[in-house]
């Protein structure tokens, strides 16, 4: 009995996960800028903010009469180092900003009343926001797969992929766990969402924003105290330094073996000045955070984000203006008045 309970409850859930699914890709237009926004980021950067990158890390070298100029093999390892901080960052904000996209979705059903269909039948309000979670989680997840490939051919075609196997895996890793965090953080938001007017208006505003707050366009110690304590407080930002930590150790690793090659005396100095602006430990208020207590920051706050979706989940499914409760109200008065 109990194991058929369980093979329903899956059933539904597959069910529902593929409806969600359906209606994602029914939508060319939902589909078509859902991928195209972190390909506009990256167009955007290739030719407008990577040359602005590169003329912020030339004076370090000319201190230590250096040029990247002369010196083909130094530039690969600079164009290595600014590319893959900026891809990463771009990477770990789709992680968010798709996600937010996907819930249009959530937000249709409960503007449309289709929750009230789902609930009135046999299926549970759990199955139902669980099924959200796992469709947004997959599409999310495709799409920012879809966009690091793209990155990785990128990296690739310029000689500037400077990462092993175990590399190109804790990418991988990471983006799940990034996913993970992401969509808890954006079904809460907008799970307090009730018009799909509202919800475009909630897109526009975080999109803009969060490339910003979680550092993903510059580094966090160039953004103002105020600015700096609202980071620390979003998940996102954790996220985008693990990603850098990922994509970038090799290539800071071989850089720096080769600076100290041709400047021994200088070599560590220029490197230090390099991560400091381009590196992957986070810099609040002059604390150093490095990747292992950004692992730490990121699962405290997937917890606590799991624990709050619980708690508030049912916003998911329930229905504009009282839905149900408001009609049998409305019905039972008129019956009794009647009586």
């Amino acid at each position: 009995m109990k194991a058929g309970r369980k093979t329903n409850y899956l059933e539904q859930l597959c069910s529902l996960t593929r409806r969600h699914l359906l209606v994602f890709v029914n939508s060319r237009m939902r589909v078509f800028f859902t991928l195209m926004v972190p390909f506009i980021i990256f167009v955007i950067y290739i030719f407008f903010l990577r040359r602005l990158e590169l003329s912020t890390i030339a004076p370090i070298f000319e201190q230590y009469g250096l040029d990247m100029n002369s010196d083909p093999e130094l530039q690969r390892y600079v164009y290595a180092l600014i590319d893959s901080w900026m891809l990463s960052g771009i990477v770990a904000m789709c992680t968010i900003t798709v996600s937010m996209q996907i819930n249009t979705i959530t937000v249709c059903d409960k503007e449309n009343g289709i929750n009230r269909d789902f609930t009135s039948s046999p299926v549970s309000s759990n199955i139902l926001i669980c099924s959200y979670f796992l469709a947004n989680f997959i599409i999310t997840f495709t799409v920012c797969m879809v966009f690091l490939v793209a990155c990785f051919i990128y990296l690739a075609v310029l000689g500037e992929l400077i990462m092993t196997v175990t590399a190109v895996l804790t990418v991988i890793g990471v983006l799940i766990f990034a996913t993970v965090n992401g969509v808890l953080f954006t079904v809460f938001i907008c799970s307090f969402v009730k018009r799909d007017a509202t919800m475009a208006s909630v897109i526009t505003i975080f999109s803009t924003a969060i490339g910003f707050l979680i550092g993903a366009y510059m580094p966090m110690f160039m953004l103002p105290e105020a600015v700096q304590y609202v980071c620390g407080f979003i998940p996102g930002t954790y996220s985008c330094s693990l990603f850098r930590y990922a994509f970038m150790s090799d290539a800071i690793g071989e850089m720096s073996a080769y600076i100290m090659s041709v400047n021994p005396s200088g070599g560590a100095e220029i490197v230090a000045s390099l991560t400091d602006s381009f590196g992957y430990n986070l810099n609040f208020f002059g604390v150093v955070v490095t990747p292992p207590y950004q692992v730490l920051a990121l699962s405290i706050f997937t917890i606590l984000l799991l624990v709050l979706n619980i708690v508030f989940g049912r916003n998911l499914t329930a229905v504009n203006g009282g839905g149900a409760k408001k009609i049998f109200g409305k019905k039972k008065k008129g019956g009794s008045k009647n009586g």
